[in-house]
């Protein structure tokens, strides 16, 4: 999959991982995708209603050993 954008949110623990996602998003174009790498457990469900609330779809949600990958096409 190819990301317009990486944002690495390792180490930080909600609400971080999700408004520097909605930092970030806001500096990209319709279509764009953003890339998020984060560690706080509670970052699937909060990916997941972020989502649905701005619009953004989520198109990409993965959990390897050390993190969860989450890919956001800006709306």
């Amino acid at each position: 999959m190819h990301f317009d954008k990486e944002i690495d949110t390792s180490g930080l623990n909600c609400p971080l991982p999700i408004l520097k996602a909605k930092k970030a998003l806001t500096d990209m174009h319709s279509g764009q995708v953003l890339k998020v790498v984060a560690t706080d457990p509670g970052a699937w469900r909060d990916f997941e209603a972020f989502a649905k609330q701005t619009g953004n779809d989520l198109v990409l949600q993965e959990k390897t050993e050390a993190a969860m990958v989450f890919g956001l096409k800006r709306r």
